[in-house]
Order: C-alpha cells, then sequence, then structure tokens
C-alpha cells in the first residue's frame, strides 16, 4: 500500500473522457490489484470496467477519491508495452484508448486463466474444442524447401539476419522474389530474433497465410516455440495462446491483424507481409492499419522491423524515402533468374498478328498460352470479380441496369437464371430501360464462374476449378488443371503454375480510387509469383501495354513503380506525403470545428462543399510531420 492510488483507464467510449482516472485502491485489493489487471470501478453512477494503468502515492485529483469496486482478475492481461502502443496508435487514427484496448486485449475467460501453465505449449492452429470453430487450413505443398541460408539470395539479406542475431534492430522494407519461399525466409528471421533472447510477431492477411508460416516456423524452430492467434481458434483456446504469450511461455507469435497487439515480452521484430492488403485494415473503430501498428510498435519499443511482400506499397516506400528502413530486394539478375516470363497480351506486336486482341477478353495469345501450358501443369485464371455476371447494362444504350424498386444493380447468379438486384434480390421480370426503353441485356463484368463455364467448354476434358468467395482452395496437385480464382484466393500449385493468364485487367485499373493502380499490381503480383520460373513458366496479362502498371509487372520492378507512384502523390499533395482528416457533420457543426481548430501553418482547408441537405464536409491536409 506504499501506491494506494490506482490509475485506471476506464472503458467509455467518449472522446471527452478519454484519459486515466484516478481512484483509491481499498486494502483487501492493495496486492491484486497491480498494473494490467481487469478491474470494475464506479463511474458517473454506473459499475464500468477497465485496466489498471499504474499504482502511485499521489493522485492528480484534488478531491476525494472513489474506490476500486472490484478486481475482476489478478492476471495483468495488459502490459504497459501493449499500452503505450494503444495510446499512440488512438492518437495517430484519431480514436480513443478504450476502442484500441478492445482491438488489443481479447475477453477474459476465467475457466482459462485458472488452468496451469503450459509446460509445452502447443502451437497447432487446429483449434480446441469450442462453438462450431473452424481450423485452419493444412499447410500445402509449396515445392522443394528452401536451403537455410534463403536470405543469401537478397543484396542485404545476410547483414539483416546478423545484425538480428547480434540482438540489434534493423528495418527493412522486403521486396520477395516470386516463388514459395518466403515463409521459410519469415522464419528464418525470427528465429534469428529469438537467438538473441528477444521475442518475434509475425502478422499475416490471411489464415492460409497463417498456415504456411505455422509450418515453416514448425520446421525451423520445432513445436512449442511459438503460438498461433486467429479469430477461428474460439474465444477461450484464444485467451488460453495469448495467456502463454503474456505469460513469457513463448516468444514468437504468427496470426492475422489482431495478433499486432500481441504481448510479446522483450520484443526484437515486427514482420508484415503484403502490406497493401486491405485485409490489415481493421474495420472497427479507430481503424487501424497492420503495417501503421507494427511501425509505431517498432518505433516504441526499438524492434527491428521487416516490411516484405511480391510488390511494394507506397506508404512502405515512404518508409525508406524518409530514411527510417532501408530497402532490401536482390540483384537485377536474381530476379530474371526466378521470376516468370510476363507478357502483354495487347502490344503493338500482338495486335498486328491478332487486330481483336484489343477487344478480346481472351485473346489468342492467352489461348494458346493456356492451351499449351496445360499440358506440363496446372493453369492459374485471375478474374477480379466473383460470381456468374455481376453486373448487367443495357444492350442498347450501355446504360447500367438498375433495379425498378430500389435502384440496386442488377446481375445474373447463374447462366440459367434471371437477373435479379444485388441489394434487394428481386428479380428483374420485365424490364426495360430507363433511358431508351430497351429490354436486352449484356454483361458488363464477367464473373470467375462464367469464365470458368467458358473455358470447361472451350477445353473438354480438363478439369475446371475454382476458388473465391466461400470456396477458396489452400493448394492444388501438379497436374493438368485450370483453376480460375479471384484476387486473393489463388492457391499454391506444387510446383508452381505453368501459366498464369490474368484478364479483365481493365476493370482493376478503373476501380474509383487513389491506390486503384497500385492495388492492380500488387495483385498482378501475388498471382504471378505463383508461376514457375521462366522458361518453364509464363504469365499473360490482359491490359494496355503502355500503362506504367502493367511495365512494372512485365520489368518485374515493384520498387521503381512505388517510386514513381510516391512522387507523383507528392507532387499533387496526396497521402502519404500528406496527412487528410476529412470532417462531416451538420453545416455548423464543422463550420464551429474549422474555426476552433489550431492548425499547424501551411494546413490546406478544402470545403466545405454539401453532401446533402443536412451535411457539410470540409478536408484539412497538412504534411506528414504534422500529421499528429
Amino acid at each position: 500500500m506504499e501506491r494506494p492510488v490506482a490509475r485506471v483507464a476506464v472503458d467509455v467510449p467518449h472522446a471527452h473522457l478519454d484519459r486515466p482516472f484516478d481512484y483509491a485502491v481499498p486494502p483487501e485489493l492493495g496486492e491484486v490489484a497491480q498494473p494490467g489487471c481487469r478491474v470494475r470501478v464506479r463511474f458517473a453512477g454506473r459499475l464500468v470496467g477497465g485496466f489498471v494503468l499504474d499504482r502511485t502515492e499521489l493522485a492528480v485529483h484534488d478531491g476525494r477519491l472513489i474506490p476500486l469496486a472490484k478486481v475482476v482478475s489478478a492476471e495483468p492481461a495488459l502490459t504497459a508495452e501493449v499500452a503505450a502502443l494503444a495510446r499512440a496508435v488512438a492518437d495517430r487514427m484519431g480514436g480513443t484508448l478504450a476502442d484500441v484496448l478492445r482491438l488489443a486485449v481479447p475477453p477474459r475467460h476465467a475457466r482459462v486463466e485458472a488452468q496451469p501453465r503450459m509446460s509445452e505449449p502447443q502451437p497447432s492452429p487446429e483449434p480446441q474444442p469450442s462453438p462450431e470453430p473452424q481450423p485452419l487450413p493444412e499447410p500445402e505443398a509449396s515445392g522443394p524447401a528452401l536451403p537455410v541460408d534463403g536470405w543469401a539470395r537478397y543484396v542485404d539479406g545476410p547483414a539483416y539476419v546478423e545484425a538480428l542475431t547480434a540482438g540489434r534492430s534493423p528495418r527493412a522494407v522486403w521486396s520477395a522474389l516470386p516463388g514459395s519461399g518466403w515463409p521459410a525466409e519469415i522464419a528464418a528471421a525470427v528465429a534469428a530474433a529469438l537467438a538473441s533472447g528477444r521475442g518475434a510477431v509475425v502478422v499475416v492477411p490471411d489464415r492460409r497465410d497463417v498456415a504456411r508460416v505455422h509450418a515453416a516456423l514448425l520446421a525451423r524452430l520445432g513445436q512449442g516455440r511459438h503460438v498461433v492467434l486467429v479469430a477461428d481458434c474460439g474465444p477461450a483456446e484464444r485467451y488460453r495462446r495469448f495467456l502463454a504469450v503474456r505469460r513469457g511461455e513463448v516468444r514468437a507469435v504468427v496470426g492475422t491483424r489482431a495478433a499486432a497487439f500481441a504481448p510479446v515480452g522483450d520484443l526484437g521484430l515486427v514482420v508484415v507481409w503484403d502490406d497493401g492488403d486491405d485485409l490489415h485494415d481493421e474495420p472497427r473503430a479507430p481503424y487501424p492499419n497492420a503495417r501503421d501498428t507494427l511501425v509505431l510498435r517498432s518505433h516504441l519499443a526499438g524492434a527491428a522491423a521487416l516490411i516484405g511482400g511480391f510488390a511494394r506499397s507506397v506508404d512502405a516506400q515512404a518508409l525508406v524515402a524518409s530514411g527510417w528502413a532501408r530497402s532490401l530486394s536482390a540483384s537485377r539478375a536474381t530476379v530474371r533468374a526466378v521470376a516468370p516470363r510476363v507478357t502483354v497480351a495487347g502490344d503493338e506486336s500482338e495486335l498486328a498478328r491478332d487486330p481483336a486482341a484489343r477487344a478480346a477478353r481472351l485473346p489468342t495469345l492467352a489461348w494458346e498460352t493456356a492451351r499449351a501450358a496445360l499440358r506440363e501443369g496446372p493453369v492459374l485464371v485471375q478474374v477480379p470479380r466473383r460470381g456468374y455476371q455481376p453486373a448487367l447494362a443495357c444492350q442498347d444504350c450501355r446504360s447500367a441496369a438498375r433495379c425498378p424498386h430500389c435502384a440496386g444493380p442488377l446481375g445474373r447468379p447463374r447462366g440459367d437464371a434471371s437477373p435479379a438486384c444485388r441489394w434487394c434480390g428481386r428479380p428483374a421480370i420485365g424490364w426495360r430501360c430507363r433511358d431508351c426503353g430497351g429490354d436486352r441485356l449484356r454483361a458488363v463484368v464477367v464473373g470467375s464462374r462464367r469464365t470458368a463455364e467458358e473455358l470447361g467448354r472451350s477445353l473438354p476434358g480438363v478439369p475446371v476449378r475454382t476458388s473465391g468467395g466461400d470456396t477458396v482452395l489452400a493448394a492444388v496437385p501438379a497436374e493438368s488443371t485450370l483453376v480460375v480464382a479471384t484476387p486473393g484466393a489463388e492457391p499454391v500449385a506444387d510446383g508452381g503454375y505453368a501459366a498464369v493468364l490474368l484478364l479483365d485487367g481493365w476493370s482493376l485499373l478503373a476501380r474509383p480510387g487513389l491506390r486503384a493502380a497500385e492495388e492492380a499490381v500488387r495483385r498482378w503480383t501475388n498471382a504471378a509469383a505463383l508461376a514457375r520460373p521462366a522458361p518453364l513458366g509464363r504469365v499473360v496479362v490482359v491490359a494496355d501495354a503502355g500503362l506504367p502498371a502493367v511495365q512494372a509487372l512485365v520489368r518485374w520492378a515493384p520498387e521503381s513503380y512505388a517510386e514513381r507512384e510516391a512522387a507523383e502523390r507528392a507532387a499533387l499533395g496526396f497521402p502519404p506525403a500528406t496527412r487528410l482528416a476529412a470532417l462531416d457533420g451538420p453545416p455548423a457543426a464543422v463550420a464551429a470545428l474549422l474555426d476552433a481548430a489550431q492548425l499547424p501553418p501551411g494546413a490546406d482547408t478544402l470545403g466545405p462543399v454539401a453532401l446533402d441537405d443536412h451535411r457539410d464536409r470540409a478536408l484539412v491536409r497538412v504534411r506528414r510531420a504534422e500529421g499528429a
């Protein structure tokens, strides 16, 4: 009781109450009310939860302190390092500490806390019995295993691993070579961090990537040296693994975006794979991105950082340009040796030979490449949209077909089905165009199921499999198979694909948004990296050959494309060179906030402009260094 005051982070949603509050510690709770414990306190006349952040001798509050009502658990679930990280994430994202702590600390399970410590923690991704758990996929076949010195293929790879082993904290943005060797290279970096007596956190986009890294860590570290943190484990099993990390029983964690807050003690390395994937974006307030969270954590904890992927995001390139991280890539000779051959089904030579290739969805080059490659192994066809015909338009005037009831877009779920609204589900019986009165429909976008149907008719006797939506394949065997997949759902082929076809490139490039071209390069590169090295593997992209995004894939130069994209955005004042805030609300409220805000010199205020009769929007733009 030398420190009779508890500083508590109270779980309240209001932004003006986003600060710690002082409470008195009763003598009977003096031993259990330790920093990191869950407590119940009386706040505004009701009992709410919270975490003890600290114990102090003196209170900031001058009046009488309300005593703690209850210590929910003596288990310190929140570490000081994670609490500081949560505060930094909340400040950066304009959120509250309570919202971030809900993302960082899983719900408590008293039965799990009462269990003895795990003598040998089992990191198997198969969850223990829980309400309808969904186990992770089994690690798929990924071709021949890379040698231990897989990092030797990169210019500064050996130096990076040596620095980790020596206990230093290098930070790098890593352009991974195509192929299936990236999980083994991540495992080697984690092993180097553990060898220096420190811990590691690895964050990947989805559970298939978790299974691949999990298998690589098992092969490199052995059983019981790491845990898998994913939501599919079930609440009880996830909390059991969380406690194993918190208690220091294991020091390595692999998981999806929530694992970025894993309470690893003496953190030495943070790894994020494919940081441009939108699965790294948290859909709940304050919407942090796993890359930004791990960058903050690396900076606060003094840990090494490894931001990797086949493509390079503009945000990662900004870290290199600022000097915070170094670029880690292979020489051009090594890239040419392991990358597939990429051709464009729309360049001048192809148009001279096949004038119809400009309008064809599957030009002659792509068709002949697929037919020849099927004699050597599986062929991957990437289609941007899932479904059958997800978007329809009028055959006569090309206007988008809309539902007469709710104005939603019309689509066709199957070839034998009538057009129906994708919003309300009503069938569009007797539809007529509002602009020209026509009653005929045409497909604007062809989905993966329709593509598989067309290819199945054209290639009789060849098995056709689809991957996307609710049915995502983890792996396919090394046999003559046609795989039609949506971006992000491409299965790994044993030994690599003989050919990869990237269809409907215009659909990805024409998406509204600042990152459309960057996202197209990322999706194309991720699919092309699954092909065999040239000359055994070929990639055909159906797009305009003169576009910088297409040339970045042809030359396999993600670094130079990211540099160019970052320079163009900086010239226009777009992120990540700047930070933007959007203010939406009633006109009077937006105007009052702009008048009261203490903006830094040089801040640009765009607007306000009317969104509708009741709401205005204003944009505030500042330099990146003034983002706070």
